[in-house]
């Protein structure tokens, strides 16, 4: 059984100087620091070659637009889905980056380029999505304080969602059955009657018609929390 060759850089040379030979560019490979150099009249592009989309690959690029506005990152195609998301955000990057990207398929000895898109200027002014925007600062301005660490990814994140049932849970705690409209007055924000009818956690009970009381459940795992229950317990007491 032949074993399969392994793709070098090389191997992405040729279908590209033949894309950009057959679009009237003159080709040359290692000129100076670049892999590939295309030149047609006064237009000059600039081709970097890698195996993988790495941040090696991208900083030679970039150092290569003090050359030209039109550089390329060329690789093999990728084992992923090109409709994944890690391919999507990949792509978004080279963009933002004002570089264009190539790869070359590889089936048997045959080799196909395919020019994903081009260099192009990207906007200094970004279109923030206002909704996504707000939505940051929603969630930021939901939270009494900073009880997550940055970078968790396996442990409990505390939400202004959750943060929200707590302080109700609490109060229920402190005074017992209330109705939404008394919580609300002691300060559990419009969401309260959602919260307690979608019950996410199962840390409250319909008494009767409009009083909700917390359950034995809830009782248990706001223990979890002694800071936000200290920290509602005082506000209440401030209030009175």
């Amino acid at each position: 059984m032949t074993e399969k060759k392994k793709i070098q850089e090389a191997d992405l040379y040729k279908p590209i100087q033949h894309y950009f030979t057959r679009e009237g560019f003159d080709v040359y490979g290692e000129v100076k620091d670049c892999d590939i150099a295309a030149v047609k009249d006064d237009e000059l592009i600039v081709v970097e070659l890698k195996l993988n989309l790495s941040i090696e690959l991208l900083i030679q690029a970039t150092k290569r637009q003090r050359l030209t506005d039109q550089v390329y990152i060329a690789i093999p195609k990728p084992r992923y889905n090109k409709r994944s998301k890690r391919w999507s955000d990949l792509c978004h990057l080279v963009k933002r980056l004002e570089l264009g990207l190539i790869i070359v398929s590889f089936t048997g000895n045959r080799k196909r380029m395919e020019m994903i898109f081009h260099p192009t200027t990207y906007s200094k002014q970004r279109k923030q999505q206002k909704w996504k925007r707000d939505s940051v600062l929603k969630e930021i301005n939901g939270r009494s304080a900073d009880y997550n660490i940055g970078g968790s990814s396996r442990t409990k994140i505390m939400t202004a969602y959750k943060e929200n049932c707590i302080q109700i849970a609490c109060y229920l705690i402190e005074f017992g059955e209330l109705s939404p409209k008394k919580l609300v007055q002691l300060g559990t924000g419009t969401k309260t009657s959602s919260i307690l009818t979608k019950n996410f956690y199962g840390w409250f009970h319909r008494v009767k018609r409009g009083i909700y009381t917390i359950t034995d459940k809830g009782k248990l795992e706001i223990k979890e929390f002694p800071e936000l229950l200290d920290y509602y317990l005082d506000k209440v007491k401030e209030s009175e």
